[in-house]
Parts: C-alpha cells; sequence; structure tokens
C-alpha cells in the first residue's frame, strides 16, 4: 500500500517598514488568489500583527503535498511578486516548512 502525500504547511513570518507595508500588502493582495487559485493550494492566510508591531506579518499557506509547494515556488507568480518585488521590501524573513506528525493512539 503506498503512503498517500501529506500536506505541507508553510508559516512565513516578514517584516517590513512603515514606509513599505502598504506596498508589500498590496502586492500580498495580488499574490493571494494567484496562489489559491493553484489546484495543490489548499489555503492562504495573511495576518498582521494588532498591537505594537503592524509592520509584522505572518502568511500561513497549506499546499496539497510538497510537488503542490514546488509548483507554487515556481511559478511566475510567485517568482514575480515575492522574489521580485516582495522580499526586497522585507527588513526580516523567516519560513518554515511544516508536515503533520503522526501520532500513536492513546
Amino acid at each position: 500500500m503506498t503512503a498517500m502525500p501529506k500536506p505541507i504547511v508553510i508559516v512565513a513570518h516578514w517584516q517590513t517598514t512603515t514606509k513599505d507595508l502598504d506596498t508589500v500588502l498590496g502586492l500580498v493582495a495580488e499574490l493571494a488568489p494567484r496562489s489559491i487559485a493553484e489546484p495543490g493550494c489548499l489555503g492562504y492566510e495573511v495576518l498582521q500583527a494588532v498591537d505594537d508591531e503592524p509592520n509584522r506579518l505572518v502568511l500561513i499557506e497549506r499546499y496539497a503535498d510538497r510537488a503542490a509547494l514546488d509548483a507554487h515556488l515556481g511559478s511566475t507568480h510567485y517568482q514575480e511578486l515575492v522574489a521580485g518585488r516582495i522580499r526586497p521590501l522585507l527588513t526580516g524573513r523567516q519560513v518554515t516548512v511544516l508536515g503533520a506528525v503522526d501520532l500513536p493512539a492513546p
């Protein structure tokens, strides 16, 4: 029996400047619907700190499997918007790739 591919979750912490925040949010507004339209994208959520650091964003992305994530990273919209236009505006970036853990039955 072949194991089913497990979903992949990306948690990306982005930091930008007050000056560039609106530009970054505008670019993410272009990116999100294109990412969600990808066949392997299961979810795409953008969060913003509400207290003392509004320039801090967290993106939570869900993909059907590693192949779907790789397709996203290689997509024209990712390369153009994230690699080409968003990353240069970030002052900090940390990305964590997570997979589901099979826990033993209690």
